[in-house]
């Protein structure tokens, strides 16, 4: 019999996956806007902030419609986007989302295909797991702004100095033993880390971490794996990188790492590669001429930890103005935007990852010296085929089933609750298996698929 402490314990972490599922079904409906405003929400990372800035040059072009913005965190975005969304609420016209929701979005009509663009667009020059990413029964449902996979970055003075050199296919091993051996020169903390619990975020690295240890989600049959051991070791690992990182990981995300290593505060990190082109801007970073980049990292099996993201505008059905929110979108995700960063903060800092003539442009590759690191993982990435054994989903570190979105949140928190010492990897593990198990059976997904 389990203690009673214990069971007190998951069944408060099942009643917290319930309530996130309960959100996206009821939502009161908020005044629509007024027929020329198209209300926007965006997350707060630097890209998105600069299409902001940059938007007068749209309203410029159509002086009879108004932008109002939604700026939020990642975790408000996504609580706050489904719930609108799903409850057909309407308060949102464009909406910044992933790759994770599109497509179960889309199979649900809760997005406006993006269909009937002007040719200009050229949606062929979209790179083609992007692509397939944002669509649905091959139907586009979002345009990508960027996208992303996933890499190590890394300072070249202070691993030289720890008398180490990167290999061309850096282990998860080597980089523990280097944000170590950094860490101890007493320069600057060993790591940065994800830490924020939730789906996508402290899972993004973990659930990829245990993909290149030759873990799972779940097997054929939809049983949870999460005490095999190749999520032990993911997360054995991720724990001895929280033990090199600077205090308080647990309350950081990409954002905020992005900044601790443009300040020099830490020596090594495993995360986006929308990352690189802040590292590498001397007017954002300190350390922009000793920060080299590589793979992201094995465990000795054919799959690396590199995931593939796209963050990207949609349409929500329930907007009143889908029209002028498509030509709005598709002109955030256009050349033309490319070229009007370009041209106001440098090629550096162009919207990466989303069109092959990007890669081809030599003034792009130039001053971007991680574009081919950047292009080769995210052409890499296959959706269907993420882990070392067969899965029935897709989806690199995320599964795409509506369920995910609270099972991956209640074990981002036990990860955090690791991370903190509350709780045993095994214990965070145990009841994580524990929790997937009853909303997977609550669910019937077992029976449905046997």
């Amino acid at each position: 019999m389990k203690p009673r402490g214990l069971m007190k314990h998951r069944w408060a972490i099942m009643v917290a996956v319930v309530l996130v599922a309960a959100m996206a079904a009821c939502a009161p409906a908020d005044e629509q806007a007024d027929d020329n405003t198209l209300t926007i929400a965006v997350v707060d990372n630097p890209d998105l902030v600069r299409m902001q800035e940059l938007a007068s040059h749209f309203t410029d072009q159509h002086p009879e419609i108004t932008l109002e913005w939604v700026t939020l965190s990642e975790g408000e975005l996504r609580q706050k986007v489904s719930t609108d969304v799903a409850s057909g609420a309407g308060q949102y016209d464009v909406v910044a989302l992933g790759a994770y929701e599109t497509a179960i979005w889309a199979e649900r009509d809760l997005l406006v295909p993006m269909d009937g663009l002007d040719p200009s667009y050229d949606v062929d020059d979209l790179l083609p797991t992007v692509r397939q990413a944002l669509s649905y029964e091959g139907q586009l449902f979002a345009l990508p702004f960027y996208a992303e996979s996933s890499f190590t970055m890394y300072r070249t003075d202070l691993l030289e100095e720890a008398g180490l050199r990167m290999p061309d296919n850096p282990t998860w091993d080597f980089v523990v033993q280097a944000a170590q051996r950094m860490g101890d020169l007493g320069e600057t903390s060993g790591a940065c880390l994800r830490g924020v619990p939730g789906w996508g975020e402290n899972m993004a690295l973990v659930t990829t971490m245990a993909n290149a240890y030759g873990g799972r989600w779940f097997d054929e049959q939809w049983q949870p794996q999460l005490t095999s051991e190749a999520w032990q070791q993911a997360l054995q690992t991720y724990l001895a990188l929280g033990a090199e990182a600077p205090d308080g990981a647990v309350e950081r995300g990409f954002s905020e790492n992005a900044q601790l290593f443009a300040d020099g505060k830490c020596a090594i990190w495993v995360d986006s590669t929308a990352a690189a082109a802040q590292l590498a801007d001397p007017d954002r970073s300190s350390v922009a001429d000793t920060v080299g980049f590589a793979p992201a990292p094995t465990a000795g099996h054919d799959r690396n930890s590199a995931w593939l993201w796209a963050w990207s505008l949609a349409v929500p059905a329930s907007s009143q103005q889908q029209d002028v929110a498509k030509q709005f979108a598709s002109w955030a995700t256009s050349t033309e935007y490319t070229e009007l960063v370009a041209e106001q903060y440098g090629w550096v800092n162009a919207p990466p990852g989303t069109r092959s003539s990007l890669y081809e442009r030599s003034d792009y590759t130039e001053e971007a010296d991680f574009a081919e690191l950047v292009l080769q993982a995210i052409s890499q990435a296959d959706l269907d085929n993420p882990t070392v054994e067969p899965v029935p989903y897709t989806g690199i570190q995320y599964v795409a089933i509506p369920e995910f979105q609270g099972i991956g949140t209640a074990v981002g928190n036990q990860v955090a609750e690791a991370l903190t010492g509350q709780v045993s990897a095994q214990d965070a593990l145990q009841n994580s298996q524990w929790v997937t198990e009853k909303v997977i059976q609550r669910t019937r997904l077992t029976n449905d698929d046997q």
